[in-house]
């Protein structure tokens, strides 16, 4: 007899970082698999193992800083590949860097990278993904010594190695993401690429040509100073994961510290900077 599941399919606002948030918390539940969507994703669970209750104890339904709603659909067995195939497009970044997922065909782009990013965020598709992906497609990072702060999928420590940047540390507090980067470096032949789960703890003793950190206004600010710390003489720093109202924030943050402002790139109202050191 074939399982049936129930989909949970929530919006969320502010959506990326709501997600992450409601994500790890709904992992300690039951629930199987999550699937990025627009409004922010879906997540099943088999409905055996569910009751009415489920969702009472989640703090993050019950927070004034976000607003979420959810619907809930019943599922006679489950898919995966198929969800996958239906609710992950492949994406095209300034006609040089190809997304796609493993089952998408390979393209003639000049950066293809396979992704495939199960519960982590990470896609190409969020604004601040690729924002990212176009600093990074500017640059010439050969041979920079590189970290990924939050590297949730590690695209970008993936695109970074596609253009020459090494020695590369991808870096995320969450176990999953750290499993699924594992997995995607593998998946696109890095062999640059050291992946660690943990915090900015980790940056002691440690220096960098090129940081990258997209991942939220608050986090970024509490470790900003050891950012910089980490951070060669005339190295880049690429910050995203914030909106255009936060900008006089992480600007007086980076700027205070010495850091010099070179670039924005906007999308939808949240935007990528780039300072150097």
């Amino acid at each position: 007899m074939s399982n049936i599941y129930l989909g949970y399919h929530f919006s969320v606002v502010p959506k990326e970082l709501g997600s992450e948030i409601l994500i790890a918390e709904l992992g300690e539940k039951p629930f199987e698999s999550f699937i990025e969507t627009e409004q922010g994703f879906s997540a099943y669970i088999q409905k055996n193992l569910c009751n009415k209750d489920i969702l009472d104890d989640i703090y993050l339904l019950h927070s004034p800083e976000f607003t979420i709603s959810y619907t809930i659909e019943e599922i006679d067995q489950v898919n995966w590949n198929e969800e996958w195939e239906k609710n992950f497009e492949a994406i095209d970044v300034d006609g040089k860097c190809h997304v796609r997922a493993p089952f998408h065909p390979k393209t003639n782009a000049e950066f293809d990278i396979i992704i495939e990013p199960k519960m982590s965020f990470g896609t190409g598709h969020h604004e601040t993904t690729h924002m990212m992906i176009q600093h990074l497609l500017e640059i010439d990072v050969t041979n920079m010594k590189t970290l990924d702060m939050g590297c949730g999928t590690a695209i970008l420590a993936i695109l970074a190695e596609m253009k020459g940047a090494k020695p590369i540390d991808a870096i995320d507090i969450d176990n999953w993401c750290y499993l699924n980067s594992v997995e995607n470096a593998e998946r696109n032949n890095c062999h640059e690429i050291s992946v660690y789960e943990g915090n900015a703890s980790l940056l002691k003793g440690r220096n960098y040509d090129l940081i990258i950190a997209n991942i939220n206004r608050n986090i970024l600010l509490d470790d900003m100073q050891v950012y910089v710390d980490c951070l060669n003489k005339n190295g880049i720093l690429l910050l995203s994961g914030f909106y255009n109202d936060d900008i006089p924030f992480i600007n007086e943050s980076c700027t205070e510290k010495g850091l010099a402002f070179v670039k924005k790139i906007e999308k939808n109202k949240w935007v990528s900077l780039k300072y150097v050191n």
